[in-house]
């Protein structure tokens, strides 16, 4: 496990990163985690707040085994803000999840991808050059999330990581792949260990609201029309938040091995795994399966009349119609595979949606 390590996570508000922190400080002991993020307003700024008053509250019981937790509040498109993270705490490992995200949103506000995602990564990665300054034994591994968003509009499916990905159809996901040849180039300069983590559409309780699940139970909810793209005709390969955290786990301990080539330069220590369920859902069947698990949870009543709350529009700009991945690296490397079916997250979503948001967003009316 990760016993003693120094892990700094970006992102650590957000969706995976908070869940990731989570389950660092369940499964080890004697563990230093820091969190940076700038808790920017892209969404309901109140679910990162809700994040943040779980980690603290697990952070708090870990304590207990000799664990730690320092959250910062910055940007790391900041680069005297990145250093002096680096300076004060001397990371063992770095997760890089903070990154602007959204394809949609990709199209209307450009440069905010630009910062986070380009300039916010590059001052990671000259932050992890920089740790080996004047023999330090600096960062041992950078893992960073990618996207699925890299294969684009790729024909062959699943898509697997040995496939060509040169042909970005969103501003999103060409950032994304320029994050894949940065951590490359820095690799083969610098010799960092770094694992790039292309994710496929992940759920789960108290995630992103822009994502279709929970931007649907809202609308659904405020007895809006919920617009479902391409006519329906519209695969994902949704993948649990559980799953996801349990893969960046599996990858952060295995660090790609420093080698020398035969022409006495290093051989960039270098990888990138695919983590996603890899199967894909029909959108309607997912729409139809959500409908049931919030009935069934009591966010929405029994006679909720779905099909006038349901509006077919065209694919939008950026949009793919299918994604799938191919997780044979992962399952060779690291034995494992997203397995958690759609029905079961789903469930685990509504529940939580009834029990947290709806009880805190209750209380707050009252």
């Amino acid at each position: 496990m990760m016993k003693e390590k120094t892990i700094l996570v970006t992102g650590a508000a957000g969706f995976i990163g908070s869940n990731l922190c989570l389950k660092l400080f369940e499964k080890n002991e004697n563990v230093h985690i820091i969190g940076i993020d700038n808790m920017n307003t892209y969404y309901d700024v109140n679910i990162k707040k809700w994040r943040l008053s779980e980690i603290e509250r697990v952070a708090e019981k870990a304590s207990e085994n000799g664990s730690k937790w320092d959250f910062i509040e910055g940007n790391i498109a900041d680069k005297n803000c990145i250093n002096k993270l680096f300076a004060t705490y001397k990371p063992d490992i770095v997760v890089n999840l903070a990154a602007q995200a959204g394809v949609r949103y990709s199209i209307t506000n450009p440069d905010a991808y630009i910062e986070s995602n380009l300039i916010g990564f590059y001052n990671i990665l000259e932050a992890c050059r920089h740790s080996y300054d004047n023999g330090q034994n600096g960062v041992q591994h950078l893992v960073y999330a990618s996207s699925s968003s890299v294969y684009g509009s790729n024909k062959k499916v699943p898509y697997s990581t040995d496939d060509k990905v040169d042909n970005p159809v969103s501003l999103y996901a060409a950032t994304k792949k320029s994050n894949e040849l940065m951590a490359h180039a820095y690799s083969k300069l610098y010799n960092i260990p770094s694992t790039g983590l292309r994710f496929f559409t992940v759920y789960g309780p108290a995630g992103r609201p822009d994502m279709a699940y929970f931007g649907f139970t809202n609308k659904l909810r405020n007895n809006e029309k919920i617009q479902i793209f391409n006519y329906g005709n519209c695969k994902r390969d949704f993948t649990y938040i559980d799953d996801i955290v349990e893969g960046v786990m599996r990858v952060m301990q295995a660090p790609p091995e420093k080698k020398i080539g035969e022409d006495g330069l290093p051989i960039p220590p270098y990888a990138v795994y695919n983590i996603g369920n890899n199967h894909p859902e029909n959108l309607l069947e997912f729409v139809d399966i959500l409908q049931q698990e919030l009935i069934r949870a009591g966010v929405l009543p029994e006679d909720y009349d779905f099909d006038s709350h349901k509006e077919l529009v065209p694919m939008q700009p950026g949009d793919v119609p299918v994604t799938c991945a191919d997780t044979s690296a992962l399952e060779r490397d690291f034995g494992f595979k997203p397995s958690t079916n759609l029905r079961t997250g789903l469930r685990k979503f509504a529940e939580w949606y009834k029990d947290c948001l709806l009880y805190t967003s209750d209380a707050a009316d009252e």
